[in-house]
Protein backbone atom coordinates (compact mmCIF):
# COMPACT_ATOMS: atom_id res chain seq x y z
CA UNK A 1 0.00 0.00 0.00
CA UNK A 2 1.32 3.74 -0.91
CA UNK A 3 1.03 6.26 1.39
CA UNK A 4 1.76 9.60 2.02
CA UNK A 5 2.32 11.21 5.57
CA UNK A 6 1.42 15.09 6.72
CA UNK A 7 2.77 15.41 10.30
CA UNK A 8 4.75 18.36 11.88
CA UNK A 9 6.02 16.68 14.46
CA UNK A 10 9.44 15.52 13.15
CA UNK A 11 9.43 12.24 16.15
CA UNK A 12 5.79 10.99 15.12
CA UNK A 13 6.42 11.51 11.33
CA UNK A 14 9.42 9.40 11.54
CA UNK A 15 7.62 7.16 13.66
CA UNK A 16 4.68 6.78 11.31
CA UNK A 17 7.07 6.03 8.56
CA UNK A 18 8.94 3.19 10.42
CA UNK A 19 5.78 1.75 11.63
CA UNK A 20 4.27 1.74 8.04
CA UNK A 21 7.58 0.55 6.28
CA UNK A 22 7.91 -2.60 8.70
CA UNK A 23 4.25 -3.55 8.42
CA UNK A 24 5.18 -3.30 4.12
CA UNK A 25 3.89 -0.28 3.64
CA UNK A 26 5.65 2.00 1.24
CA UNK A 27 5.88 5.72 1.94
CA UNK A 28 5.95 7.60 -0.83
CA UNK A 29 6.00 10.89 0.48
CA UNK A 30 6.54 13.20 3.71
CA UNK A 31 4.73 16.74 4.46
CA UNK A 32 6.04 18.69 7.11
CA UNK A 33 3.51 21.72 6.63
CA UNK A 34 0.38 22.89 5.34
CA UNK A 35 1.31 23.79 2.12
CA UNK A 36 3.35 20.16 1.39
CA UNK A 37 0.28 18.19 1.59
CA UNK A 38 -1.91 19.06 -1.37
CA UNK A 39 1.27 18.62 -3.95
CA UNK A 40 2.27 15.81 -2.35
CA UNK A 41 -0.79 13.98 -2.46
CA UNK A 42 -0.94 15.05 -6.32
CA UNK A 43 2.09 14.43 -7.47
CA UNK A 44 2.16 10.86 -5.81
CA UNK A 45 -1.96 9.77 -5.76
CA UNK A 46 -1.42 6.90 -2.64
CA UNK A 47 -3.35 4.35 -1.54
CA UNK A 48 -4.42 6.14 1.22
CA UNK A 49 -2.92 9.01 3.12
CA UNK A 50 -2.13 9.75 6.78
CA UNK A 51 -3.16 13.71 7.66
CA UNK A 52 -2.73 15.87 11.01
CA UNK A 53 -4.97 18.30 11.25
CA UNK A 54 -3.31 21.17 12.69
CA UNK A 55 -0.29 21.95 11.08
CA UNK A 56 2.01 24.98 10.22
CA UNK A 57 1.94 27.79 9.18
CA UNK A 58 -1.06 28.36 11.28
CA UNK A 59 -1.34 25.48 13.35
CA UNK A 60 -5.34 25.54 12.13
CA UNK A 61 -6.79 23.19 10.13
CA UNK A 62 -4.30 23.40 7.10
CA UNK A 63 -4.31 19.02 7.32
CA UNK A 64 -8.04 19.10 6.84
CA UNK A 65 -8.43 21.91 4.42
CA UNK A 66 -5.75 19.68 2.02
CA UNK A 67 -8.37 16.34 2.82
CA UNK A 68 -11.03 18.30 1.91
CA UNK A 69 -9.40 19.53 -1.15
CA UNK A 70 -7.50 16.38 -2.45
CA UNK A 71 -10.86 14.52 -2.00
CA UNK A 72 -12.37 17.05 -4.22
CA UNK A 73 -9.30 16.76 -7.21
CA UNK A 74 -8.85 12.98 -6.56
CA UNK A 75 -12.02 11.85 -5.62
CA UNK A 76 -12.66 8.64 -3.29
CA UNK A 77 -9.09 9.08 -2.18
CA UNK A 78 -8.48 7.30 1.39
CA UNK A 79 -7.58 9.25 4.05
CA UNK A 80 -7.32 8.83 7.56
CA UNK A 81 -7.26 12.01 9.49
CA UNK A 82 -5.25 12.31 13.04
CA UNK A 83 -5.87 14.64 16.01
CA UNK A 84 -4.56 15.57 18.70
CA UNK A 85 -8.02 16.47 20.49
CA UNK A 86 -11.86 15.65 19.43
CA UNK A 87 -12.90 18.63 17.41
CA UNK A 88 -16.15 17.89 16.73
CA UNK A 89 -16.49 20.30 14.19
CA UNK A 90 -13.57 18.95 11.98
CA UNK A 91 -14.97 15.26 12.34
CA UNK A 92 -18.40 16.75 11.28
CA UNK A 93 -16.51 18.53 8.21
CA UNK A 94 -14.78 15.75 7.20
CA UNK A 95 -17.67 13.53 7.18
CA UNK A 96 -19.60 15.56 4.96
CA UNK A 97 -16.81 15.57 2.25
CA UNK A 98 -17.30 11.65 1.05
CA UNK A 99 -18.49 8.67 1.54
CA UNK A 100 -16.00 6.58 1.70
CA UNK A 101 -12.73 6.32 2.47
CA UNK A 102 -12.45 8.16 5.43
CA UNK A 103 -11.13 8.21 8.81
CA UNK A 104 -10.89 10.47 11.93
CA UNK A 105 -8.30 9.24 14.70
CA UNK A 106 -6.80 10.83 17.63
CA UNK A 107 -3.11 10.45 18.10
CA UNK A 108 -3.20 8.23 21.15
CA UNK A 109 -4.84 5.42 18.68
CA UNK A 110 -1.16 5.16 16.52
CA UNK A 111 0.70 3.92 19.94
CA UNK A 112 -2.03 0.99 19.36
CA UNK A 113 -0.20 -0.73 16.42
CA UNK A 114 -2.65 -3.06 15.72
CA UNK A 115 -5.80 -1.05 16.19
CA UNK A 116 -3.84 1.78 13.90
CA UNK A 117 -3.37 -0.34 11.23
CA UNK A 118 -6.59 -2.34 11.03
CA UNK A 119 -7.73 1.05 10.94
CA UNK A 120 -5.56 2.33 8.05
CA UNK A 121 -6.24 -0.70 5.76
CA UNK A 122 -10.02 -0.38 6.41
CA UNK A 123 -9.94 2.83 5.32
CA UNK A 124 -7.73 2.81 2.25
CA UNK A 125 -10.07 -0.43 1.48
CA UNK A 126 -13.16 2.02 1.37
CA UNK A 127 -14.25 1.74 4.65
CA UNK A 128 -14.60 4.14 8.05
CA UNK A 129 -11.99 4.20 10.84
CA UNK A 130 -13.91 6.34 14.08
CA UNK A 131 -12.13 6.90 17.06
CA UNK A 132 -14.28 5.83 19.82
CA UNK A 133 -13.96 9.02 21.71
CA UNK A 134 -14.71 10.77 18.48
CA UNK A 135 -18.13 9.05 18.33
CA UNK A 136 -18.58 8.99 22.01
CA UNK A 137 -18.65 13.03 21.83
CA UNK A 138 -20.76 12.80 18.40
CA UNK A 139 -23.26 11.14 20.49
CA UNK A 140 -23.10 12.49 23.81
CA UNK A 141 -23.06 15.95 22.42
CA UNK A 142 -26.17 16.10 20.63
CA UNK A 143 -29.76 16.45 22.39
CA UNK A 144 -33.33 16.24 22.10
CA UNK A 145 -32.49 14.24 18.94
CA UNK A 146 -34.16 11.01 17.79
CA UNK A 147 -30.75 9.46 19.84
CA UNK A 148 -32.98 9.85 22.61
CA UNK A 149 -35.05 7.09 21.85
CA UNK A 150 -32.56 4.73 21.31
CA UNK A 151 -32.00 1.25 23.85
CA UNK A 152 -28.69 1.36 25.40
CA UNK A 153 -28.11 -2.06 23.42
CA UNK A 154 -28.60 -0.22 20.35
CA UNK A 155 -26.01 3.07 21.22
CA UNK A 156 -23.57 0.26 21.46
CA UNK A 157 -24.49 -1.05 18.21
CA UNK A 158 -24.28 2.29 16.97
CA UNK A 159 -21.00 3.18 18.22
CA UNK A 160 -19.81 0.24 17.16
CA UNK A 161 -20.61 0.92 13.54
CA UNK A 162 -19.61 4.31 13.55
CA UNK A 163 -15.72 2.76 14.47
CA UNK A 164 -16.02 0.84 11.73
CA UNK A 165 -16.74 -2.65 12.88
CA UNK A 166 -18.69 -5.13 10.79
CA UNK A 167 -21.56 -7.31 12.02
CA UNK A 168 -19.77 -10.27 13.07
CA UNK A 169 -16.94 -8.03 15.09
CA UNK A 170 -20.15 -6.26 16.71
CA UNK A 171 -21.52 -10.10 17.28
CA UNK A 172 -18.69 -11.08 19.14
CA UNK A 173 -17.64 -8.02 20.93
CA UNK A 174 -21.25 -7.95 22.93
CA UNK A 175 -21.32 -11.69 22.45
CA UNK A 176 -24.73 -11.56 20.98
CA UNK A 177 -25.17 -13.57 17.21
CA UNK A 178 -25.51 -11.72 14.34
CA UNK A 179 -29.02 -11.94 13.76
CA UNK A 180 -29.48 -9.76 16.76
CA UNK A 181 -27.14 -6.95 15.35
CA UNK A 182 -28.94 -7.34 12.32
CA UNK A 183 -31.99 -6.83 14.04
CA UNK A 184 -30.36 -3.71 15.84
CA UNK A 185 -28.93 -2.11 13.51
CA UNK A 186 -32.57 -2.01 11.49
CA UNK A 187 -33.99 -0.38 14.92
CA UNK A 188 -31.43 1.79 14.88
CA UNK A 189 -32.02 3.04 10.86
CA UNK A 190 -35.86 3.39 11.91
CA UNK A 191 -35.38 5.30 15.27
CA UNK A 192 -32.97 7.56 13.31
CA UNK A 193 -35.30 7.64 10.26
CA UNK A 194 -32.58 6.56 7.84
CA UNK A 195 -33.58 3.81 5.12
CA UNK A 196 -32.53 0.47 6.89
CA UNK A 197 -30.03 -0.09 4.99
CA UNK A 198 -27.25 -2.63 6.24
CA UNK A 199 -24.85 -1.94 3.15
CA UNK A 200 -21.25 -1.87 5.04
CA UNK A 201 -19.56 1.65 5.09
CA UNK A 202 -22.19 3.59 3.91
CA UNK A 203 -24.49 3.14 6.96
CA UNK A 204 -21.64 4.28 9.39
CA UNK A 205 -21.79 7.20 7.17
CA UNK A 206 -25.22 8.00 6.83
CA UNK A 207 -25.62 7.60 10.20
CA UNK A 208 -22.78 9.75 11.19
CA UNK A 209 -23.99 12.77 8.84
CA UNK A 210 -27.14 12.79 10.34
CA UNK A 211 -25.64 13.04 13.77
CA UNK A 212 -23.18 16.16 12.75
CA UNK A 213 -26.41 17.58 10.98
CA UNK A 214 -28.67 17.65 14.34
CA UNK A 215 -29.12 20.88 15.81
CA UNK A 216 -27.80 21.26 18.90
CA UNK A 217 -30.73 22.10 22.22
Amino acid sequence: MRVVIAEDNALLREGLVLLLTSAGHEVVAVAGSGPEVLPALLAHRPDVAVLDVRMPPSFRDEGLRAALEARERIPGLPVLVLSQYVEESYAAELLGGGTSGIGYLLKDRVGRVDEFLDALERVAAGGTALDPEVVTELLTRRKDSPLDSLTPREREVLTLMAEGHDNSTIARTLVVTERAVHKHIGNVFLKLGLPPSDSGHRRVLAVLAHLSHTPRA
